[in-house]
This record gives C-alpha cells, sequence and structure tokens, in this order.
C-alpha cells in the first residue's frame, strides 16, 4: 500500500492574495461590481444562496453600491475576478443558507473552501483587535482589511497566526494515539501542541510529547500544514520517532496508547476506536502511518 494521500482540507492553493492592491482603492473600487462575497457572522458562518453542498455567492455590486469600508480584500481567482468578505451586519438581508467552515471544508469545492477558511480566520482577528496593546487606542482597520493602526501611538497591527505541531509518533511497530476527556466518546488522535516563545518546531514536538503522553521522542520530520483557523492556527504536520517505552497521559489528555497497525484496524473496524475526521491532518498522518505498516 503506498502512504496515504493528502485528502484533508484546506489544500488548495487558495486565492491569488494580491498584496499590492490593498492600497489601492481605485483598483479595488474597480474589482468591485464583479467581486464575489463571502458573508460572516459573528461565529465564523458563511451566508450564500443556492444549497449547501453548491452555494451561490452574493455579487459586489448586486449588494451595495459602492464598496463598503467593512469590505476586506481576499484576492483575486483565476479569472481575475476579486473576492471579499463583509460582516454581516454591513449586509441589510442575508441569503437563506448559513453553514460554518468545518462543514464548507468537506462540503464545498476547494477554492471557496480554502477561501472561507482566509476569511474566517482574517474577520475573527479583526473582532479582537479593536484597541491597541500598546496604549489602549482605538484601532482602524488599513490595507483592506489587513492592517489595524493605532490612532493614538500609532502602531500598525498585523493578522496573526498561532503556529501548532501535530505529530504522529511510532516506535517502529505502534503507534502513540491519545484522546482528551472533552472528546466524543471512543475518539482518538495523534498528540498536537501550541508552540512556545523561542521554541523551534523540533523544540515543541519533543516537549509536547513528554508532557502529554510520557514518550521521549529522539527524532522527527515535517510532513506538510493545514490551515487550521479555529479560531486561527496553522498545523505543522510530523513524523516522529521514539524507541518503545510505555505511555502515560498528562495532564491535558484522558488517556494516552500504543496501538499496533493490526490494533488499529481491528478496533476501527468493531467501532470501539473513532479516528479523527478526514477535515484535519490529523486523519491524515495517521491513514499516512497505516499505509506505511500495511
Amino acid at each position: 500500500m503506498t502512504p496515504a494521500e493528502r485528502q484533508y482540507a484546506f489544500q488548495h492553493a487558495g486565492l491569488d492574495r494580491a498584496e499590492h492592491l490593498r492600497e489601492d482603492a481605485a483598483a479595488l473600487d474597480g474589482l468591485w461590481p464583479t467581486a464575489t462575497l463571502l458573508i460572516l457572522d459573528d461565529d465564523g458562518n458563511a451566508y450564500f444562496a443556492g444549497s449547501e453542498d453548491a452555494p451561490e455567492f452574493l455579487a459586489g455590486a448586486a449588494t451595495f453600491s459602492q464598496r463598503p469600508d467593512a469590505a476586506s480584500f481576499l484576492g483575486l481567482d483565476d479569472a481575475g475576478d476579486a473576492w471579499f468578505v463583509v460582516p454581516t451586519q454591513n449586509v441589510r438581508e442575508l441569503p437563506a443558507q448559513k453553514l460554518d467552515l468545518r462543514n464548507a471544508g468537506v462540503r464545498w469545492q476547494a477554492l471557496p473552501a480554502a477561501a472561507f477558511a482566509q476569511a474566517r480566520a482574517l474577520v475573527h482577528w479583526q473582532q479582537r483587535s479593536r484597541f491597541c496593546g500598546a496604549c489602549g487606542g482605538a484601532l482602524m482597520l488599513e490595507r483592506a482589511g489587513f492592517c489595524a493602526r493605532c490612532d493614538g501611538c500609532g502602531l500598525e497591527h498585523y493578522p496573526r497566526t498561532d503556529p501548532a505541531i501535530i505529530v504522529a509518533v511510532s516506535d517502529g511497530e505502534r503507534l502513540l494515539l491519545g484522546r482528551q476527556a472533552s472528546w466524543p466518546e471512543k475518539r482518538w488522535s495523534v498528540l498536537a501542541g501550541f508552540l512556545e516563545p523561542g521554541e523551534s518546531l523540533e523544540q515543541t514536538v519533543v516537549r509536547e510529547v513528554m508532557e502529554e503522553a510520557g514518550v521521549r521522542v529522539h527524532a522527527c520530520e515535517y510532513v506538510a500544514s493545514q490551515p487550521w483557523p479555529f479560531p486561527a492556527a496553522l498545523m505543522l504536520g510530523f513524523r516522529a520517532q521514539a524507541l518503545p517505552q510505555p505511555a502515560q497521559a498528562g495532564a491535558e489528555l484522558e488517556q494516552a496508547r500504543w496501538f499496533s497497525a493490526a490494533e488499529l484496524r481491528a478496533e476501527v473496524a468493531a467501532h470501539e476506536v473513532l479516528l479523527s475526521p478526514r477535515l484535519s491532518i490529523s486523519r491524515f498522518l495517521i491513514d499516512d502511518w497505516l499505509a506505511r505498516h500495511s
């Protein structure tokens, strides 16, 4: 069996973000009439017409006579048409359909799903960037939504992404999985955790695996990444190697356990183990390990 294909969500190259247009108001105004609009509420849901599997998005000129200040420029698609995100507070009549990003990630085509992920992360940052962390002054959005400038001290604030590692740890014959008490019953996944200040990705892999499962990693390699805007993370996937040793759940996990490939397949088939949904890179890392241990 060959290694698993990367089928998790938000892998599409996405829009051409056309950063050079963010300060070109005239160019953005010219793109507005034919622009595609993503309408997002405070909880990150998108509003659209059509159906959940075949969404129809609002167009710029059909929704606003001119580009509103609240519209943030996301980029250009392959046809050269612009995409913007607009908060629901600025739209008088919302479309009938509403969908969250997790469902859109598996039901929509790749480009709109990637644009939705970008929009959700950007709007979340904007919602939480109202005041300056240095002086407390009010922040005003600039650069088509990608910069917030303080009207007091002039400090510029930019969207942030929180990097996190997610890692398939193997001792050569077994895969290390854990489960949190808050997860659905029988759900297991590979281990993950956020970077701390001054850490490399490799140092984070070693620390997180030790903290969560009491297992010492001696080598790791980067595999792939996935935007994870729930609300603003980037998952950096790794494979890691460890010597055979006991696993013991730390404070963050309810259980930590080693599985052989045969055990894992059998328990999944018997519905004794539920794996992460295919939306996420965590499932890809598990499937990839199983494919290498056929």
